[in-house]
């Protein structure tokens, strides 16, 4: 299992406990995505008392610290890069116990079954607030009308079961703007649904404000879609035809009317109308060329610190058969 931790100092014993609970896990991968408070100090600490206990640990902790605050997509990649090649299948699983540990069993049935990613996905919203739940509907509906290659699933996140193909595929992909909702479906492969009711936080408190959760969304619409410089260009060809046919209509008006004088508001309407659509359609333009400017400098998405616990050795049979 692979999680990346903010902050999570509060909570993060009771996720360990919680997941070792379920006797489906061998080894839980967490990754400090540059945390503040204590959380690697509490994990490591785990670990210490792990190799006194001996042999009768059922699931092994690993820590990867990240020199510094990645975000979540790198820190996922980061557990998900280490996770390859040592596992049969890997669960990507939030530490803030809003996955319930409970559904493991379901997923790792699911996989056995043959299912090769398989899906936890909310049943409803309950406890976000009215607009958080409202922005997150429109966002998922304007995604499948922008993107026809893939298409996202309300309430489906990124709680889910990678096999090994999967997992491998999935880390070929490096680009730096990472928007995993829409890289899960795009890798392909046979994926099996299941469903839960998200619980409670249990402590702490959220990373993703409504400014992280915008970017985030224009991560996924413009790493997935031209559909917004295509709509800006048919826009710029409308409001030309109506400049066009507007200018013979003035002309004719005024061959057979004469001049009017010219009003001064609508000449400003006019004027801030078309700069306000001007301004709009290179900030598209800028989004997608700025993402061009990231992309090209080919940085690493996170550097690693230090990797705390026992490293297993990737597996040759893994390698071989995916």
């Amino acid at each position: 299992m692979v999680s990346a931790c903010f902050n999570e100092a509060q909570g993060i014993a009771s996720f360990i406990e919680a997941v070792r609970s379920q006797g489906c896990i061998n080894r839980l991968v967490l990754v400090d995505d540059g945390s503040k408070d204590q959380s690697a100090a509490i994990v490591r600490q785990q670990i210490a008392a792990d190799k006194q206990a001996g042999q009768g640990i059922n699931c092994q902790i690993s820590l990867i610290s990240l020199t510094r605050n990645f975000g979540k997509e790198a820190a996922m990649l980061a557990g998900l890069d280490f996770a390859k090649g040592r596992c049969d299948a890997a669960v990507l699983m939030d530490s803030d116990l809003q996955h319930p540990p409970e559904l493991l069993v379901e997923m790792v049935a699911a996989f056995q079954a043959g299912a090769e990613i398989v899906t936890a996905i909310r049943r409803d919203r309950q406890g976000e607030s009215g607009i958080k739940a409202t922005s997150a509907h429109w966002f998922y509906s304007l995604f499948n009308h922008l993107v026809d290659s893939i298409q996202l699933v309300d309430g489906a996140g990124d709680y889910r079961l990678l096999s090994g193909a999967a997992l491998n595929s999935l880390t070929q992909l490096r680009e730096g703007g990472r928007f995993s909702k829409g890289l899960f479906p795009w890798i392909g492969f046979e994926n099996v649904d299941v469903y839960y009711a998200c619980p409670t936080r249990g402590s702490g408190q959220t990373s993703w404000n409504l400014s992280s959760l915008w970017n985030y969304a224009l991560d996924g619409i413009f790493g997935f879609s031209l559909v917004p410089l295509k709509v800006w260009s048919g826009i710029g060809a409308f409001i030309s035809a109506s400049s066009v046919l507007y200018s013979i209509y003035f002309a004719i008006h005024t061959l057979l009317y004469g001049i009017d004088v010219a009003g001064f508001p609508s000449l400003i309407v006019a004027i801030t109308f078309l700069g306000g659509i001007q301004l709009i359609g290179i900030g598209i333009l800028g989004e997608y060329i700025g993402r061009i400017f990231l992309e090209v400098k080919t940085r690493p998405n996170y550097l690693v610190r230090a990797v705390d616990g026992s490293v297993p050795k990737k597996s040759r049979k893994i390698k071989k058969q995916f």
